[in-house]
C-alpha cells in the first residue's frame, strides 16, 4: 500500500510542476486530463502525507512513554497516544476509501433517453411520469436541465424523451436509473378500474465532448422532414426535423423539438456524440467480459432494476432490496429518491472496498 502511495506522491509532485505549462499549451484534451488527475490525486495525497506525520508523531509519544517516570506525564501520554491512534486508524479509513478507482464519468452531463416498453399507451404515460420526476429531482439539486428530443405520445406520455442534465454531481448520483423502471397501477386507459403492470425504460449516458469523440462529415447521412406532433398534427411548416444516421455504426438519432433545423442538427449531434462515447466503451468493456447486460435489456415487465406500486404507495429498488413507503415522494423527485440513490452508492462501494481495496 505504501509503495503505491509513494509513486502517486511523485505523480503528484511531477504533475503539479508541469501544470503550468500543460495549460498553456493550448491542448485542451491534455489540459483536462491533467487538471482532473490533479484534483483526483491532491486529496489522497494530502490524506497520506497527514497519515506519515501522524505515524511519526504516534511514534514518538511511545517513546517518550517508555522513558517517561512520572505517574501523571504517564497517563497524559497514554491518552496522547490513544487519541492519536483513532486519529491513524480515521486516516487510514479515508486513504482505502480514496483509493477506490473513481470513476471517469464524474462531473459529466447526463443524457437521460426515456422510453416507454410494455404496456402500450400506459407504457408511454409512465414514462412521462419518469421524465417529470427526473426533471424535478435535477432541478431540487440545482442541475440544469435541457429537453434534446422527443416524441409524445396521443394521452400526454412520451413514447421517448430524451434530455441533458447538467451539474458537478449528476452522474454520480443519476447513473443507477438505468435500467427497465416497473409500474403497477390503474391506468387511465383501464374503465373497470384493474391493476395492470408495465413498464418504461431509462438509459443513462455521460454527454460526450466534442474533444472525447470526432465525427467525421462525410461519415453523417442527414435526412430533414416536417415535425409533427401527436397523432400526425403538424407542428410547422417548413422541414426542420433532423433524422442524422452514422453510417459506420448505423446509428439513427432523431430530433424535431427545436423550430429551427441548424438547432436540431446541432441537439442530435451531441445525442449521437455520447452514444458513440457508450459504444466504444462497451467495446473495451466487452474484451475484459464475455457478456455485459445491456442497460435496459428489453424493457419487459419481469425485467427491472425498480418497482412502483401506487396501491401501496411502495417503491421497491431490486437491485439492493431497499423498499420506501413514500412513492409520491419519490415521483416528486424529493427526498424519498435521494434515500434510495444513498443506499446504491453505498452498495456500490462497499463492493468496490471489498473488491482488491488497500
Amino acid at each position: 500500500m505504501f509503495e503505491q502511495l509513494d509513486e502517486l506522491v511523485a505523480e503528484f509532485t511531477e504533475l503539479e510542476g508541469r501544470l503550468p505549462a500543460v495549460f498553456a499549451s493550448g491542448d485542451q484534451r491534455a489540459a483536462r486530463d491533467a487538471g482532473r488527475r490533479h484534483a483526483e490525486l491532491k486529496p489522497l495525497v494530502e490524506a497520506y502525507l497527514a497519515f506519515r506525520t501522524a505515524e511519526t508523531d504516534l511514534r514518538d509519544a511511545r517513546e517518550l512513554l517508555d522513558g517517561e517516570a512520572d505517574p501523571d506525564m504517564r497517563d497524559y501520554l497514554r491518552t496522547e497516544i490513544a487519541d492519536r491512534e483513532t486519529a491513524l486508524e480515521d486516516l487510514a479509513g479515508e486513504i482505502r476509501e480514496l483509493l477506490v478507482p473513481r470513476d471517469p464519468d464524474d462531473g459529466k452531463n447526463v443524457i437521460l433517453e426515456i422510453r416507454g416498453a410494455e404496456g402500450g399507451e400506459e407504457a408511454n404515460l409512465w414514462a412521462g411520469d419518469l421524465f417529470r420526476m427526473y426533471d424535478a429531482y435535477a432541478r431540487r439539486h440545482g442541475w440544469r436541465v435541457e429537453a434534446l428530443s422527443s416524441q409524445p405520445s396521443d394521452m400526454g406520455g412520451f413514447r421517448e424523451v430524451t434530455l441533458v442534465v447538467k451539474g458537478d454531481d449528476a452522474w454520480a448520483r443519476l447513473k443507477y436509473e438505468a435500467g427497465p423502471h416497473r409500474v403497477q397501477r390503474v391506468p387511465a386507459t383501464e374503465s373497470q378500474g384493474r391493476i395492470h403492470t408495465s413498464a418504461a425504460t431509462v438509459a443513462v449516458l455521460p454527454e460526450a465532448e466534442e474533444i472525447d469523440v470526432v465525427i467525421d462529415p462525410n461519415d453523417l447521412e442527414i435526412d430533414v422532414y416536417r415535425s409533427s406532433g401527436p397523432g400526425g398534427q403538424s407542428v410547422n411548416t417548413t422541414d426542420s426535423a433532423v433524422r442524422m444516421t452514422h453510417t459506420p455504426t448505423g446509428l439513427v438519432v432523431t430530433c424535431q423539438d427545436e423550430k429551427s433545423q441548424l438547432q436540431n442538427k446541432e441537439k442530435a449531434l451531441r445525442i449521437l456524440r455520447s452514444r458513440l462515447l457508450q459504444v466504444e466503451r462497451e467495446r473495451q468493456e466487452a474484451e475484459l467480459a464475455d457478456a455485459r447486460r445491456s442497460q435496459v435489456k428489453s424493457g419487459g415487465r419481469s425485467e427491472k432494476i425498480r418497482t412502483y406500486n401506487f396501491k401501496e404507495n411502495r417503491v421497491t429498488d431490486h437491485r439492493i432490496k431497499v423498499t420506501v413507503q413514500a412513492l409520491d415522494q419519490v415521483l416528486a423527485g424529493g427526498e424519498a429518491l435521494d434515500e434510495i440513490v444513498d443506499a446504491l452508492a453505498a452498495d456500490e462501494r462497499r463492493r468496490q472496498l471489498g473488491d482488491g481495496a488497500p
